[in-house]
């Protein structure tokens, strides 16, 4: 008997670095990336009906109200599962545990929505690739395709080209101020850099890059710009995405631990590890 039920965790996801290398005659920009999964994320149960009908909850939490339910990415995933495929009459209960929080440039709703495709592909018994699921998933957003493939990867392209690395072992530390930050604001800004070079791995691990995004989102989110200064206090800060969030990156789960303890009542954070492989790890 196939199963009916599966519950998925919904990993995080850091730009250990972005660069902007050039705009497409789409609007899209041209980037490079380094995708570091995180062993932290939302949770997702899904059960499998036969009356074609698709629900999602979500559970009550500090985030839950954030969530939209109608045109959430989760849904618009099944939905667009059920058209690639053709199929009719299946349906889903799906329930949402969230714990990402929204335009922090941690990937919340890019991984929900390929936890969903992920989820759904087996209890459907679609037997849809991954690189067919990555098609999907790409119509939905630049950063599902990371997802799907469940592995830390650089990325390039807007973000679809990718190749699995496996970053140093490191515990990060992730701030994240009561801000929500635009992408298209952030993209469409007059002062974003769009012409770095393109860069090699041994130029990112020669410390050789950078988040370009970072000093316009500064700028327009004082929110941002405050958190960066107080994490900078303890190192090296860095900023995810186009997202509200930055971190740190540490050897060991202690050291990140003791730092977090320091934040102030209006930053929130967490620990959470680099996982290079969500299949294995």
């Amino acid at each position: 008997m196939s199963a009916t039920r599966l519950t998925l965790q919904a990993p995080a996801k850091l730009n250990l670095f972005l660069h902007v290398t050039g705009r497409r005659a789409d609007g899209y920009h041209e980037l490079q990336t380094l995708f570091q999964l995180l062993d932290y994320g939302d949770s997702l149960d899904f059960e499998s009906v036969d009356d074609g009908t698709l629900s999602l909850q979500v559970m009550p939490g500090p985030l839950s109200d954030a969530v939209p339910i109608h045109d959430n990415l989760i849904l618009q995933a099944a939905r667009s599962l059920l058209e690639w495929t053709g199929q009719t009459g299946l349906g889903a209960r799906i329930s949402l545990s969230k714990h990402l929080p929204l335009g922090a440039g941690l990937g919340g709703g890019s991984s929900d929505a390929a936890s969903t495709l992920l989820a759904l592909n087996t209890l459907w018994q679609l037997q849809l690739t991954t690189v067919q699921l990555s098609e999907i998933g790409l119509q939905l957003g630049a950063d599902v395709p990371v997802f799907i493939q469940e592995k830390s990867a650089w990325g390039e392209g807007i973000g679809e080209q990718l190749l699995p690395v496996e970053p140093d072992p490191a515990w990060y530390l992730v701030v994240t101020p009561d801000c929500v930050v635009s992408t298209a604001d952030i993209f469409s800004h007059e002062q974003l850099t769009r012409n770095s070079p393109a860069i090699k791995i041994a130029d990112f691990l020669a410390g050789g890059a950078r988040n370009d995004c970072e000093p316009i989102t500064r700028m327009l989110y004082p929110q941002v710009d405050q958190a960066f200064k107080f994490l900078s206090q303890f190192g090296h800060t860095r900023m995810t995405g186009t997202g509200s969030s930055v971190f740190l990156s540490f050897p060991d789960k202690d050291s990140a631990t003791e730092v977090g303890a320091k934040l102030p009542p209006d930053l929130q954070g967490f620990v959470a590890q680099g996982m290079n492989s969500r299949a294995t790890e």
